[in-house]
């Protein structure tokens, strides 16, 4: 007599709480926005909300599973990873917050390199040991790293240095994130075409650690276009409560981008790669958190600069502070020189926790 094993059920427990907090979470956002609530709290709930929208997101990502392939599903994770920052950057930009989306440019690379980096490493190393990450891989993605903050951040020094293009640095911009995106274009089909002995098919020897995806890909795509709807709303609200809250609070344009923006912002990269990280899907963790922190600098910073333009909103231009530059710059170096060896521990994750911070706390008086 054969016996027939029972089809996965379509939603899991942790869906349904994750999609009944997002519903609940906007909601009150919602209600906290359109009734006057204190503007710290309106600000609070709308950031929850960002916060499950991003989840959903990445789980709706995780449910196309390899439908698409690896490197595809790597890709599309990251760059829909980013999509609440889009919305908040776009509308703090209609409000003509430039200092808060310079910072949360950078702050979001920060993050990742150093927070969220430091925190998988640190939950990963004290319940594993030490891990092993592709140092090919690593190698690779510093180098690119490090190439295309250089494109970003030059119109700083133009300005900064007294050179002749001084002055220009409107137009400056406008090139160097024509030329940003071009150099996404360029290595996007090896990112898509990522071997396949890394990252979702290779899971440090857990072959039960990555289920089967049990949405249908109309589900999934769906979800995603929901998720992504409610995001622009949410994000809209978020910028709305984020001056008075700033005034509640005491803090600075600088510290609320560099920190709370880039945090709320990518969330999805927070979660997912600490809960890879705890699961020792190390190599998944690392391309998921590294990958991040390049397509804002391929492609997030260059597409606000072009959209603030497009749509009259207050122009974006790469001019950061001279700390923000020191501080991205040297995140990237300490970010390659940990990562290189191939191996990562708990050692090396509190220490960037502990550069990020130093980094963070610098900009806590503006």
């Amino acid at each position: 007599m054969s016996t027939q094993t029972a089809p996965a059920p379509t939603f899991v427990r942790s869906d349904l709480v994750m999609l009944g907090g997002g519903a609940v979470a906007t909601a009150l956002a919602g209600v906290a926005h359109y009734a006057g609530w204190v503007g710290w709290l309106t600000f609070v709930l709308a950031a929850v909300a960002v916060g499950l929208m991003a989840s959903i997101v990445g789980l709706a990502v995780e449910q196309l599973g390899d439908r698409f392939g690896p490197g595809a599903t790597g890709v599309l994770q990251s760059a829909l990873g980013n999509l609440p920052e889009l919305f908040i950057c776009l509308f703090a930009l209609k409000a003509g917050l430039v200092e808060v989306v310079q910072a949360a440019i950078i702050g979001s690379i920060l993050s990742n390199l150093l927070l969220v980096l430091g925190l998988a490493f640190v939950v990963g190393g004290l319940k594993h040991g030490s891990q092993k990450i592709d140092s090919g891989r690593a190698r690779t993605i510093s180098i690119l790293l490090t190439v295309a903050v250089v494109a970003l951040v030059l119109p700083s020094l133009t300005a900064v240095m007294h050179t002749p293009a001084a002055g220009h640095e409107k137009a400056l911009s406008m090139i160097a994130s024509v030329v940003l995106l071009a150099l996404f274009a360029l290595t996007l089909p090896a990112s898509l075409k990522r071997d396949n002995s890394t990252g979702m098919d290779k899971m440090d020897g857990d072959e039960s650690a990555h289920e089967a995806a049990r949405w249908p890909v109309g589900l999934a795509v769906g979800m995603l276009a929901v998720a992504g709807v409610v995001a622009a709303f949410v994000s809209d609200w978020f910028v709305g409560a984020l001056e008075p809250a700033m005034q509640s609070w005491g803090v600075s344009e600088a510290f609320a981008g560099l920190v709370i923006v880039a945090i709320a912002g990518n969330a999805i990269e927070n979660v997912i790669g600490i809960q890879l990280a705890a699961r020792n899907q190390s190599e998944y963790a690392f391309q998921i958190v590294i990958n991040s922190p390049l397509q804002i600098a391929l492609v997030l910073a260059p597409v606000l600069v072009i959209l603030s333009s497009v749509l009259g909103f207050t122009a974006l231009t790469l001019v950061f502070s001279p700390v923000l530059i020191v501080a991205v710059f040297l995140s990237v170096l300490i970010a390659a020189l940990i990562t290189i060896d191939g191996e990562s521990n708990w050692i090396e994750g509190a220490a960037l926790i502990g550069v990020y911070v130093v980094i963070a706390a610098s900009f806590w008086w503006g």
